[in-house]
């Protein structure tokens, strides 16, 4: 099994069903709402967890009712919670309205979250220890740039979810070996709207990218090769709010797994599709006997 740890956030996604997001102002009518546990690190956690990974999540919840069931969560998804704090106070929450195209907006409040600022012994020692780093920034950039020198000084491969998108350190890039941005935010880190040319841009800062885009699919670059886009399975999506977050947890264990780029992307890209199409984040990620059937 691939060893992968998850140094990120964990939420309480508030999920708000419309048939079109309000503008400024604006009040609308919503269908249904859910409550569902999220959070871009539990979800590339369970994602990667359900994919045969073997998963150890570093973060924080909070004393509230949501801190519990966000940790039997990711028990029951098989993930590794012994470094999942507890801190007083309310945990993570995200605000989500999804519309009738499946599309999404959030807000993110984080709660617990924000008090895992620094890494301790037993973080680090995880790290050292694992196979794979999975990051994203919804954690103080702090911890996330401590993280991935730990990494980066055990040898361990670090992938990084440049989300909620922020300017990048060097000192954290420096540390990253893959780094998976959506189209946004591979605009937002670069200043380019078109991807192949923000790819370039971006791989002056790390050797390998992953630009994710919709329905279009992914574009894989890195130093020394030509840039391939891979095509998206053709589906029709109910919910995308997990869909990035499923993406990465799995490949990260195909990646692992010592597959090809390739056949990683096109595994990844199957257990995204299956995602969408049914709601929530954490509640829709497929299981492996689900992505290899597909």
């Amino acid at each position: 099994m691939t060893a992968i740890v998850v140094l990120g956030s964990t939420n309480m996604d508030l999920v708000a069903y419309v048939a079109r997001a309000p503008g400024h102002g604006e009040t609308v009518t919503g269908r249904e709402f859910r409550t569902v546990p999220g959070g871009k690190g539990a979800n590339q956690a369970v994602a990667a967890a359900r994919a045969g990974g073997d998963v150890v999540m570093i973060g924080a919840v909070g004393t509230d009712e949501y801190g519990s069931l966000l940790r039997t969560n990711l028990e029951h998804s098989g993930v590794d919670t012994d470094l999942l704090h507890t801190v007083a106070g309310p945990s993570g929450t995200a605000h989500i309205v999804v519309d009738d195209e499946g599309a999404n907006s959030i807000v993110v409040v984080p709660g617990a979250n924000g008090s895992v600022t620094t890494l301790g012994p037993g973080e680090k020692a995880a790290v050292a220890a694992a196979g794979l780093l999975l990051l994203q920034l919804e954690l103080p950039m702090a911890a996330v740039t401590e993280a991935a020198r730990t990494a980066k000084a055990r040898g361990v491969r670090t992938i990084l979810t440049p989300s909620p998108v922020q300017p990048l350190p060097s000192d954290l890039l420096d540390a990253v070996g893959l780094l998976i941005p959506n189209e946004h935010e591979a605009t937002a880190l670069t200043g380019c709207d078109e991807p192949h040319a923000a790819a370039q841009i971006l791989l002056r800062e790390v050797p390998e990218v992953v630009i994710t885009l919709g329905r279009k699919g992914c574009l894989y670059a890195a130093r020394g090769g030509e840039p391939v886009l891979f095509p998206a399975p053709e589906v029709t999506a109910v919910d995308t709010t997990g869909a990035g977050d499923t993406f990465v947890g799995t490949l990260a264990v195909a990646l692992g797994e010592g597959r090809s780029v390739p056949e990683a992307v096109a595994w990844a890209s199957s257990a995204a599709a299956l995602c969408v199409q049914k709601p929530g984040a954490s509640t829709s990620m497929p299981y492996r006997r689900e992505i290899d059937a597909a």
